[in-house]
């Protein structure tokens, strides 16, 4: 089984909505973690400090074959395309330990994806 690691960068408040759509579309969990940054779209300044927007990261280690279709569900949720809504790339993993448990729903979620 070959694995991909798709990493989101969003605004905070658009986690949950984000999440939900890449376990309807194959994706089996997920990973946030919380954290700063900023793009061309939201720098702003308080007093000649810069301020980063909160951000939030999500890791969704999926199966090669459902990371397109999680990958356009995370965009179409996640309304990329509008100034500062976020990014989202994937990844290809080597190796992968520490699955054995969820094997068999992940290949439940791939063949659901099949049909």
């Amino acid at each position: 089984m070959k694995f991909k690691l798709i990493v989101s960068m969003i605004k905070d408040g658009d986690t949950d909505r984000i999440i939900d759509a890449a376990k309807a579309a194959g994706g089996t969990g997920a990973t946030v973690i919380p954290a700063r940054g900023t793009g061309v779209h939201e720098a702003k300044s308080f007093f000649g400090l810069s301020l980063d927007a909160q951000t939030d990261v999500i890791l969704l280690l999926v199966e090669e074959r459902v990371s397109q279709p999680v990958l356009e569900a995370i965009n179409e949720s996640g309304r990329f395309a509008e100034p500062g809504g976020g990014i989202a790339m994937v990844l290809d993993v080597e190796q992968v330990v520490g699955l054995e448990s969820q094997v068999q729903q992940i290949e439940s979620q791939v063949e659901k994806q099949g049909r």
